[in-house]
């Protein structure tokens, strides 16, 4: 596990550089367990200060076999707020032998700024609080199993099925919870839900492919989009490719799943996730979307394409949010950039001659990103309309259209 945090350590030397956000360097970095390693830098940046003034304090960098900072940093939040460490050699021997010294400074912390938790711990200090848990939402691939298969062999694993969640206050309720428990989620028929720490990185279902961690808004884009089996479906921004994947289950592996994505290590590792899902209808481009010609051939029969661009991810639960934004970026220059890239993208995504639908997503909250573009898109194209989508859904947009399309993002049909 050595590499885990040294890979770790590199990224958070490249974030001090501003050489990018936390999801693009992870996945940049080839490291295999991508979810391992976004955890373990979420946490370790939310602990920051935290950490720092331990190491500080500890003069853990002061003796002769010193640490790197960076590498410092997620050791030290292993051991002392994570799951233990998990390396062996000189670096696990460094930590250990300061473990008692690291312990007693954590300990006078607490006492210091007078708390007791190390979540209150964190907030006393300016680290961003987890706020509610989120549960871990995983999703039944129907290319390679049922539903109803799954819960029969979670059941036999021990676990505890609760039926179909009948509220998002359940929904809410629930992450509170912990233990061998699940639910069936309310609006998206394949997705289960289980406590927040539940770990399936080892579990066979995962590693064979029938199940997909993904989380509930990823999973609202292709839900909407719909295609029929047998359909042409675009997904414009593909990569790490969990859409990509849901698609390919919604159409049943027929039709095509064009999927194109610019940067080519993302593409690879979405290659190897398409493959472990049994996904074999799709045709991959490194290629950017705007580059891509609606008049070719191949393309003639696209009726559905997903636009789900890079945004400000200003929506996303607190800790990855502070994480995505790039820091030194001028907010508004951002914006900006932003959403003329998003208008760029739908824009030529309805171009397509056969189009008949296209949902928009994002993961802001910033109008600019979200009703602006769609209000420019509908003066740019006028032959394509709004759609109400899932009504069962409480939360709207702004109160920009007459029908309030926004969810996760509009989808637009053709007049």
């Amino acid at each position: 596990m050595a590499s885990l945090y040294q890979t770790a350590a590199g990224i958070l030397e490249k974030l001090q550089r501003k050489e990018g956000a936390v999801k693009t360097l992870v996945y940049d970095s080839g490291f295999k367990n991508v979810r391992q390693l976004y955890a373990l830098l979420c946490e370790t940046l939310r602990y920051s200060h935290v950490i720092d003034e331990i190491i500080s304090r500890s003069e853990l960098l002061r003796g002769p076999k010193k640490l790197p900072m960076n590498l410092a940093k997620v050791l030290v939040y292993d051991l002392l707020f994570g799951k233990g460490l998990q390396c062996w050699g000189r670096w696990k021997s460094t930590i250990l032998a300061q473990r008692a010294r690291l312990q007693a400074e954590l300990a006078k912390l607490k006492v210091k700024k007078k708390v007791s938790s190390n979540k209150d711990l964190v907030t006393s200090m300016g680290g961003s609080s987890d706020g509610h848990s989120l549960p871990r939402y995983v999703r039944v691939n129907t290319l390679k199993t049922s539903m109803d298969d799954v819960i029969t062999y979670f059941k036999r694993q021990g676990y505890t099925y609760l039926g179909k969640a009948r509220s998002i206050k359940e929904l809410v309720d629930f992450a509170q919870k912990s233990g061998k428990l699940f639910l069936q989620d309310l609006h998206i028929p394949n997705l289960l839900v289980f406590p927040p720490s539940t770990d399936f990185h080892k579990d066979s279902l995962y590693t064979a492919g029938h199940l997909i961690l993904q989380d509930k808004a990823s999973c609202l884009p292709a839900l909407l989009l719909d295609p029929p089996v047998g359909a042409c479906v675009i997904d414009a921004c593909a990569a790490p490719g969990n859409k990509t994947s849901q698609l390919a289950a919604v159409v049943q592996n027929k039709g095509k799943v064009f999927a194109f994505d610019l940067d080519t290590k993302r593409l690879a590792t979405m290659s190897t996730l398409l493959l472990r899902a049994g996904v074999t209808c799709q045709e991959l481009a490194n290629q950017d979307f705007l580059t891509v010609n609606p008049c070719e051939p191949k393309y003639q029969k696209v009726s559905h394409i997903l636009v789900d661009p890079s945004c400000s991810g200003s929506g996303m639960p607190d800790r990855m949010r502070v994480l995505t934004d790039e820091a030194g970026c001028d907010q508004k220059e951002r914006l900006q950039a932003l959403s003329a890239f998003q208008k760029r993208a739908v824009s030529h995504a309805l171009k397509f001659p056969a189009v008949e639908y296209v949902v928009y997503s994002t993961c802001s909250i910033h109008q600019q990103e979200n009703e602006d573009v769609v209000k420019d898109i509908l003066e740019q194209h006028p032959d394509f309309r709004l759609v109400n989508v899932l009504p069962s859904w409480p939360v709207r947009g702004l109160n920009t259209f007459p029908v309030q399309s926004v969810v996760f993002g509009p989808l637009c049909q053709k007049r």
